[in-house]
């Protein structure tokens, strides 16, 4: 999810918000709780990291109320127990109608697993590496992709991620908090803002020069 050119607009709560943020009651909830908030838990990391390659095509929203169905399918996106998803859980995957089924899409969450695994064993982390190309800060920006999502997604395909191209890379990047993409008028923009200035980054990360 990107910010919108519309900019800002007040919910019926009074409250100004990017403006997508006021397009559902899901959005609203998504908006003001996690979207650009800093997150550093590899679980997460690699939910959305899933979520945003499924969504290629599609609109968030559509993933947004499908995630609790995603989180059953995948078990709960611990990519330790997704990397050892076979060809019995893509026929599983396959055939709920509870998720988007797509062949590609599902074995690249399974193949991202895998590579997840081997990210651990280089960094300690997922959080290590994509928080490694935490940019510097700057104004919020209506772009889709930034030097700083090029460069995650090119290192991501070199480790043989896919479905993360550099769109889906900084759409990843703004939600997890390695940037914040609230407008300055928005309501949550200064509470994201301070939760990032308090985030612990994890060990071995830290900006990149892009």
């Amino acid at each position: 999810m990107s910010t919108s050119v519309d900019d800002i607009e007040t919910g019926c709560d009074g409250l100004a918000r990017c403006r997508w943020g006021n397009a559902s009651p899901d959005y609203v909830t998504y908006h003001d709780d996690e979207w650009g908030r800093p997150v550093h838990d590899d679980r997460r990391l690699f939910e959305k990291l899933s979520l945003e390659g499924f969504q290629s095509g599609l609109s968030w929203i559509t993933i947004l109320r499908k995630r609790p169905a995603f989180r059953l399918a995948f078990a709960d996106f611990e990519y330790q127990r997704v990397a050892r998803f076979g060809d019995d859980d893509v026929t599983r995957l396959l055939g709920d109608a509870g998720i988007v089924r797509h062949q590609g899409k599902i074995r690249s969450t399974i193949n991202n697993a895998r590579r997840c695994l081997e990210v651990v064993d280089e960094f300690g982390s997922l959080g290590a590496l994509v928080w490694s190309f935490e940019p510097e800060p700057r104004p919020p920006t209506l772009d889709s992709t930034t030097q700083a999502s090029v460069a995650l997604a090119k290192d991501l395909k070199r480790r043989g991620f896919s479905f993360v191209g550099p769109t889906t890379a900084y759409a990843f990047m703004q939600a997890m908090g390695l940037v914040n993409d609230h407008w300055e008028e928005c309501v949550v923009r200064d509470a994201v803002e301070a939760e990032r200035t308090a985030f612990n980054r994890p060990v071995g990360s830290g900006p990149v020069d892009q």
